[in-house]
């Protein structure tokens, strides 16, 4: 794996779980390419336009708290970088766990910029 694409994984990373916490993406614009495919289960958008309009959903968090914890990045080559996270969403007004969720994440990284994010449930 070239130490570029895992630096920009991991900084990804951090800047999309403050994301999701805050629900601001701020963070997350500069890291992506303009021609990225965002891909989940429920949607897909194209193009950081599409992202910088339609990401309205990436936050709970009005009513969660959640705790992330993953394995390192898995190289597969040609840019593509996988990853497995657990996250914990607990309810804010008692830090009761409400649910958890078992994700993979596939990036696709080409001239530094993240140009495929694909989340996928797994458990």
């Amino acid at each position: 794996m070239g130490a570029d694409d895992l630096a920009i994984a991991q900084r990804f990373q951090q800047a999309l779980e403050g994301a999701v916490q805050s629900g601001d993406l701020e963070e997350v614009y500069p890291l992506l390419a303009r021609d990225v495919e965002w891909i989940t289960p429920q949607r897909r958008l194209n193009g950081i336009d599409e992202v910088r309009d339609q990401l309205t959903w990436i936050s709970p968090a009005d009513q969660f708290t959640i705790e992330f914890t993953g394995e390192a990045w898995v190289d597969h080559g040609d840019g593509r970088l996988v990853g497995r996270a657990h996250e914990i969403y607990r309810l804010k007004d008692t830090g009761e766990t409400a649910y958890e969720r078992r994700r993979q994440v596939e990036l696709t990284i080409h001239d530094g910029k993240i140009g495929r994010y694909e989340l996928r449930n797994v458990g």
